[in-house]
């Protein structure tokens, strides 16, 4: 935990707000990939921030709310990599597609972590206007992310690019889920691992159910067209 300087613990100037905002945003992301968002809580990052707890509620209404723009930021990341990735990928194909998808998402634990808990507990905890805030912004990351797909692989179409899309966030957060327990689960899986059937290996998993996604809505037939 880091302490600010006493003026910026007043926050008194607009430069000095948007510190204080952006420095919470950051202690929940470190506490996040370090503890697994389930785990943190709003005090966890006040105390991480080097703030009071009543001060982070001058910024964001609830702690989903912190964790939903992070949500967003992950959204907006995953994009931009996807597009940066399959510019630069010399052969098209289903397998290159599978594995640029699954690998960029991968490669943001936090996000991955987060996808399963936006829809069911991070949107229901929030304002509506915070809700709007957040899907007008993922839906601009789907629609770069869909136009990036279809470009790629033009059998799917538009429509099967956003079903991949998709599929790919909601694999991921399933299986990320699945394959990173709480200590207690491991632990039993450890002692039973009769019982431990949902923990996967994860990049083989996510790489081949995208790669058969993508190779099933491309098919002719399918109905994506």
């Amino acid at each position: 935990m880091s302490t600010p300087p006493a003026d910026f613990q007043r926050a008194r100037r607009p430069e000095h707000k948007e510190l204080r905002a952006a420095s919470i945003l950051n202690a929940a992301r470190t506490l996040g990939l370090a503890k697994g968002v389930r785990a943190v809580t709003l005090t966890d990052i006040a105390n991480e921030a080097g703030i009071n707890k009543s001060a982070v509620l001058r910024y964001y209404e609830t702690r989903e709310e912190i964790y939903l723009r992070l949500t967003a930021e992950g959204w907006t990341a995953w994009s931009t990599r996807v597009r940066a990735a399959l510019g630069a990928a010399g052969e098209r194909s289903a397998e290159t597609l599978a594995d640029v998808l699954a690998t960029t998402v991968l490669g943001q634990p936090l996000f991955c972590d987060l996808l399963a808990h936006a829809t069911l507990n991070l949107e229901r905890h929030v304002s509506r206007e915070a809700v709007l805030s957040f899907k007008l912004r993922v839906l601009g990351s789907i629609a770069d992310l869909t136009r990036a797909v279809a470009d790629f692989e033009p059998r799917l179409g538009e429509a099967g690019a956003r079903d991949v899309v998709s599929g790919v966030t909601l694999l991921a957060g399933g299986l990320w889920q699945a394959s990173h327990p709480p200590s207690t689960l491991a632990e039993l899986y450890t002692e039973r691992p009769d019982l431990g059937h949902a923990v996967v290996d994860l990049p083989d998993k996510l790489n081949s159910l995208v790669r058969a996604l993508i190779t099933g809505l491309s098919a002719p037939g399918s109905t994506a067209h």
